[in-house]
């Protein structure tokens, strides 16, 4: 009975592709939502900061929602039942998306993703940690490997996406998250003999016949879960709940992909398309998974594993790194103030358009000229020879004339190597975090602890809204920061590391 242990259960695999298929139609609306949003022809014109606003709050729900979507399969429908209800409001969110020029329905579109995601997401992670025995060292290799799938999905939604939306615009792009959900049901409704078992619900199995004789779940009751088991119970909450705080930074760093890395991409970048730039860290993703479970498995059997709050507070450090590579790359391209995009030039003059807020921030009061219905631009001198769909810096203003220097677009490069770094970090974090929460929840809690690490992650991408000073600060002002946020993070979990593995033993 006990070798059963050494391989992963068929259901993963299930799990795998039901994962891949949703995550392929989740990113299709990450890869484009805020370059859809500020988009004059088919979007809605909105300012960098508004566009932040809305994505930061849309992701802040996506990721909230869990903790709900996994109360009420804890105690009412169980994991299956809520993956089917979250996987058909997908496709209804993604279908939406694609009528053009609604903001209303564009919204609606946005909730019933939010409400799918609720459903959906919290109730898959659990089923995977649910195939194995407590205290089995797969878990971690599992969560690995369920989370290439997750990255598979998200790989080929932006190289889809990029295909499509040059060609026939952003609705027909959008459309194609509803055609992945579609399949991701499907693999996951004729498979359901293999996940059955995995089910539960108010913390007892939801089908005990079948879970007595599943092969894919032994009743394995090794030393690290006896030890888990002699921690109280709100021990294991606190410091659940510890690390949750902890990682809240690192998904406000990490899901700037969605807003500030596109559109550093998209406007600075050379020959890097903001769409195609968020293929990168799930390609890392999906070459990176697989030797890095194997090398924690040769650290296993050598008994050196590093334990998985370490791995995280390395996790934490590759983020904050990775945003010091953008603070460089910022200052190679000499963004060093405020930078205003070109909308109209001329022989004699240059007109750009410049936020709200930013005008605000840098005391610019004269009123601009009305270019068209949409455009409002201001005059200014000193361009040096830049051409509509540049960018200029900002070098103040006189006699109501606003001063600007040119820029250079920097070679991407920069963002790729970038991505590497942080994409290592995401693999030392978030699928461990994801293994953390199975092994230390009380098991008639999983659902909703599993819900409360998706609640963190709705506060940190809630908190992604600080990309709405992208058009206030330096770029390079920008990265800094939020690069010396995660290393402080680093810091601090550094210090806690002694009394979260009392409360954590063997993890």
């Amino acid at each position: 009975m006990a070798a059963a242990t050494e391989k992963h259960p068929r259901g993963l695999y299930v799990l795998f592709g039901t994962e891949m298929w949703e995550r392929f139609s989740f990113y299709t609306v990450s890869a484009m939502l805020s370059l859809y949003l500020r988009d004059s022809t088919q979007g809605f014109s909105f300012t960098n900061a508004r566009a932040a606003s809305v994505v930061s709050t849309y992701q802040m729900f996506i990721y909230f929602t869990p903790l709900l979507g996994g109360l009420i399969a804890d105690r009412l429908t169980g994991f299956r039942k809520a993956i089917i209800i979250g996987g058909i409001s997908f496709m209804i969110g993604h279908a939406l998306l694609a009528v053009p020029n609604n903001l209303f329905i564009c919204y609606l579109a946005l909730t019933f993703l939010v409400i799918g995601n609720g459903f959906f997401k919290p109730n898959v992670s659990s089923l995977v940690g649910n195939l194995y025995a407590e205290g089995s060292h797969l878990k971690d290799k599992a969560y690995v490997i369920f989370y290439m799938g997750i990255n598979v999905g998200a790989l080929l939604a932006p190289l889809v996406a990029n295909f499509i939306k040059p060609r026939w615009g952003f609705h027909p792009a959008f459309f194609m998250g509803a055609i992945g959900m579609v399949f991701s049901l499907i693999v996951f409704g004729l498979n359901q003999k293999w996940v059955r078992h995995a089910d539960r619900r108010g913390g007892a199995l939801a089908d005990p016949k079948a879970a007595a004789t599943a092969e894919d779940l032994p009743p394995v009751v090794n030393e690290q879960a006896r030890l888990m088991e002699a921690v109280p119970e709100w021990k294991r909450i606190v410091a659940l709940i510890v690390i949750f705080i902890i990682v809240i930074v690192f998904w406000m760093v990490f899901h700037q992909n969605a807003v500030s890395l596109i559109w550093w991409a998209e406007d600075h970048s050379r020959a890097l398309p903001g769409i195609l730039s968020f293929a990168i860290n799930p390609l890392y993703i999906i070459i990176l998974s697989i030797p890095l479970a194997l090398f924690w498995g040769w650290l296993d059997k050598k008994n050196m594993e590093p334990s998985t709050p370490v791995k995280m507070m390395i996790g934490m450090v590759l983020t904050g790194l990775s945003f010091v590579i953008l603070y460089f790359s910022a200052n190679s391209g000499g963004f060093t103030k405020p930078v205003f995009k070109v909308v109209q030039t001329s022989a004699a003059e240059t007109w750009v358009s410049i936020a709200p807020e930013a005008r605000a921030h840098l005391g610019i009061t004269a009123p601009g000229t009305k270019l068209d219905e949409k455009t409002e631009g201001w005059r200014v001198s000193g361009a040096g020879g830049v051409v509509k769909d540049d960018y200029v810096r900002y070098e103040g203003s006189s006699n109501g004339v606003i001063n600007v220097g040119p820029t250079t677009r920097v070679s991407a490069a920069w963002l790729i190597i970038a991505y590497f770094v942080l994409s290592l970090g995401e693999l030392m974090l978030s699928p461990m975090g994801l293994s953390l929460v199975s092994q230390v929840a009380p098991i008639r809690m999983r659902g909703l602890m599993m819900g409360g690490w998706f609640a963190a992650t709705a506060i940190g991408n809630k908190l992604t809204g600080v990309a709405k000073y992208w058009d206030l600060w330096s770029h390079a002002n920008f990265f800094i920061i939020l690069a010396s946020m995660a290393l402080i993070m680093a810091v601090v979990l550094a210090l806690l590391l002694r009394p979260l593995k009392k409360a954590m033993p063997g993890v």
